[in-house]
């Protein structure tokens, strides 16, 4: 007869600290085996070297090292559709329940109905967690139930809840003892799941009190680089979520903690709003005629524009899978308004090359810059790619280290004229929405 026990799958939460629904898992009654799926369907949509995917695989033998030298444990690591693997596993092992922490993308809701269905058809509990936000769905909502749709009250609301009820810590650590033992589990390599080893990888972050007490101050300088690169480990959850807002709000000055808090914004807008995946949330924008010109948009790809900032930026992004924030609304911008092209074709440019590609956040910023989503910038607001020089890079120090040719002769020619293209962004735009 088979060893009847539970399953904790792990997604966006690779790390065996501080996860709620590993700390369920392994509080309750029956040895956990804890697994990982790389899921094909999204895998087939990346390049064979995407640095996020050696990351995770990284993480992953990082946490198998911990469970194989002290516990003698192991995560079961597979390749395939989640549907096919489910199967595979309720052949091989008696489960009684099956723990996860919650995802709020649409690929993610649906993929865990389906698996909550084939579960259920076999006697088996789901049972999902909030982890990788502070608040979700419908916990910061108006008086009248509706979500927000402005940051700011949302922002002030969410802040006043958090320092009202104490932040709970699940110390999953604490009990990595209940894991199954089982130490000859399937372990992938890269090449198991058809990838190579990035040759860039994901960036350590630094969360120090003096980079939070600066933040403000520095953030906007991208010379500087006073940014935390925490983005790929909230997204990925190889760190805690409820640790870093524990950090940030120690601080005097809040201004990285609005940071994380407009990433719950996002999270929030999506699932209330799932159609702005692909739409945007207001439905007359979608009126707008875009150019779309293909030579433009590579020239916008590749770094070429003739604006040395923004061609510092995309530089910046294709070289290292990090852009920083203050150039990313400039780049964005430009896209939109001063090429008019698609938001959309921007957002899946930066979820191909971006390591902290966060579905809620990326679109949340896109319509933005765009002015077609909740809070968003208003049309007429059109960022001066040459202004925004003096403001931010006046030494040329960031220019200099992407763009090294910005002053010579062999430098492209400007691929538009910023007040012609201008004047058609607000003429385009007033058709459209008017």
């Amino acid at each position: 007869m088979k060893q009847p026990i539970n399953i904790f799958w792990f997604r966006r939460d690779l790390r065996l600290e501080d996860n709620h629904g590993f700390y369920e898992a392994l509080k309750a009654d029956k040895p956990v085996l804890p697994i990982f799926i790389f899921d094909e369907t999204i895998l087939s949509k990346l390049p064979k070297d995407d640095a996020r995917v050696t990351f995770i695989h990284e993480n992953l033998q990082a946490m198998q090292d911990i469970l194989k030298k002290k516990y003698n444990s192991a995560i079961a690591i597979y390749h395939g559709t989640p549907e096919v693997v489910y199967k595979q596993l309720i052949e091989n092992y008696a489960i009684a329940s099956v723990y996860t922490n919650r995802d709020y993308e649409p690929y993610a809701l649906e993929r865990d109905k389906n698996i909550e269905s084939l579960l259920t058809h076999n006697s088996i509990n789901f049972k999902t967690y909030k982890d990788q936000v502070i608040f979700e769905r419908d916990e910061i909502v108006k008086k009248d139930g509706t979500p927000y749709r402005v940051y700011t009250p949302f922002s002030r609301v969410w802040i006043d809840e958090y320092n009202r009820n104490q932040t709970s810590f699940f110390p999953s650590e604490e009990f990595l003892n209940n894991t199954l033992k089982d130490t000859k589990l399937p372990n992938l390599s890269l090449t198991d799941i058809g990838f190579q080893e990035a040759k860039v990888k994901v960036e350590h972050y630094t969360v120090t009190p003096t980079l939070i007490a600066d933040y403000e101050a520095t953030r906007n300088f991208p010379a500087q680089d006073n940014t935390s690169k925490l983005g790929p480990h909230l997204r990925f959850g190889t760190v805690s979520v409820r640790k870093m807002v524990k950090e940030a709000s120690k601080q005097q000055n809040i201004t990285f903690l609005k940071e994380l808090i407009w990433r719950e914004f996002f999270t929030q807008i999506l699932w209330h709003f799932p159609h702005t995946a692909k739409d945007c949330f207001k439905p007359k924008y979608e009126r707008i005629e875009w150019r779309n010109n293909e030579i433009e948009y590579k020239a916008w790809c590749d770094g070429q524009t003739g604006y040395p900032l923004v061609d510092a930026g995309m530089r910046q992004l294709n070289a290292t899978g990090f852009m920083h924030n203050r150039v990313r609304m400039l780049v964005g911008s430009f896209l939109c308004k001063h090429l008019l092209i698609d938001w959309r074709l921007g957002e899946a440019y930066f979820a191909l090359k971006l390591h902290d590609y966060d579905m809620s956040s990326n679109i949340g910023n896109w319509q933005w810059v765009a002015g077609c989503g909740v809070d968003a910038s208003p049309y007429f607001r059109i960022f001066n790619p040459t202004t925004q020089i003096e403001k931010f890079d006046k030494q040329h120090e960031y220019i200099k280290k992407w763009v090294p040719e910005y002053q010579e002769l062999t430098y492209t020619s400007q691929i538009v004229d910023h007040k012609e293209a201008r004047e058609r962004c607000l003429r385009v735009y007033k058709e459209a929405v008017s």
